[in-house]
């Protein structure tokens, strides 16, 4: 059985002071009956860590491909780990959009990543023109064949579907169309690494999941949870999607 996950993304969002909101998380739902990941600012990563006292995982947003050299402003995958994370977030939208990164870029991040020995949340999701044209699944086949490395497992890997127009719009695919691209993601996956690593890793949906939303979206098939964005910041709200995903 694959294990349901509640993951948030702070973005560029969060300074110290926030921290007790994720206090607040820990202490209610550490014992949820589902895994809870919280990915702030790099800056606040070690001292999210030490917060939550392992009943929150605390992940990156982002990572090098290198573990070290001359990039100023980079971090590798080796420093998150040494900054006590257990994951990172890799091929979101936004740093496929602002920073120009390829699937190729994402890939060799996620063979860091994991040598490293962090969870690898892999992200994919097609535009509104792509989904007008009828192109979501050759987008997101070609997304997940050069974004995920050949040595993935069921344990390393996470696939976070994102729509790219449903992300902090407040616009939301169809339950139908939803199933459809994760039921679709399975089946790459399966049909790639073999039936053991193509059932164990979750798949999450990721794209305005609200507390109002939630508990529909975790019925749909193959969706073993959510990736957050906003809702995440505020412990009341991220507690509600994390009720949602542990009674679903």
């Amino acid at each position: 059985m694959r294990r349901k996950m509640a993951a948030g993304n702070w973005k560029m969002n969060g300074l110290q002071s926030n921290l007790a909101e994720l206090k607040a998380l820990a202490q209610e739902f550490g014992n949820a009956d589902c895994d809870i990941l919280i990915c702030p600012p790099a800056t606040l990563i070690h001292s999210a860590a030490s917060t939550t006292a392992d009943a929150v995982d605390i992940g990156g947003q982002d990572c090098h491909q290198s573990e070290t050299g001359a990039h100023t402003g980079d971090i590798s995958a080796q420093m998150l780990k040494d900054a006590g994370a257990t994951h990172v977030i890799l091929g979101h939208s936004e740093r496929r959009e602002d920073h120009d990164e390829s699937d190729h870029d994402v890939r060799h991040k996620a063979v860091a990543a994991i040598h490293a020995g962090l969870k690898t949340v892999i992200c994919c999701g097609e535009t509104l023109e792509e989904r007008e044209a009828n192109n979501t699944l050759d987008i997101i086949g070609g997304q997940l064949a050069g974004s995920i490395p050949d040595t993935v497992t069921g344990e390393n890997l996470i696939v976070a579907y994102e729509p790219i127009w449903a992300i902090g719009t407040g616009k939301v695919p169809t339950l139908d169309q939803i199933g459809e691209v994760h039921d679709f993601i399975r089946a790459r996956l399966e049909r790639r690494f073999g039936e053991g690593v193509g059932r164990s890793t979750r798949i999450l949906y990721g794209g305005s999941v609200k507390p109002g939303n939630a508990a529909d979206i975790f019925g749909v098939s193959n969706v073993d949870g959510a990736l957050v964005g906003g809702a995440s910041l505020k412990a009341e709200d991220f507690g509600q999607i994390i009720t949602a995903l542990a009674a679903s």
